[in-house]
């Protein structure tokens, strides 16, 4: 992986997800297949968290769900990357988010702190 694969990783995990997406996009635009799913998947999953902090339910777990989906034949690791730790991690979030009632999410979102977002770990942490 190269260096703006890390520094995409480094803002998925400091919560700047629109940065991330952008920095990722480019490399996936440019990739080819298997890394090129791989990609879409950190960017989905990133695009979710995006629609999570802008209170978009529809966009949070519809993202979560596809982003979850794509990385699933990843697992366990793949380019460096806890694969299974990102999935299990955005699918307790996705399960988290599924059954609140529309009207009470912006004031759950509120309640969320940092912590409540998924985190990209390399292999050995």
């Amino acid at each position: 992986m190269d260096e703006a694969f890390w520094r995409g990783v480094s803002e998925f995990n400091l919560g700047e997800f629109y940065a991330c997406h952008d920095t990722l996009e480019a490399l996936w635009m440019e990739s080819s297949e298997p890394t090129k799913s791989f990609y879409q998947g950190i960017l989905q999953i990133a695009v979710a968290a995006y629609h999570l902090e802008n209170c978009n339910w529809q966009g949070a777990v519809t993202l979560l769900g596809e982003g979850i989906r794509r990385l699933y034949s990843y697992q366990p690791d793949y380019g460096e990357i806890n694969v299974t730790h990102l999935v299990e991690q955005s699918s307790e979030l996705l399960q988290f988010l599924q059954p609140i009632p529309p009207e009470k999410f912006p004031a759950i979102v509120k309640g969320l702190s940092a912590n409540s977002f998924p985190k990209i770990l390399k292999i050995d942490a």
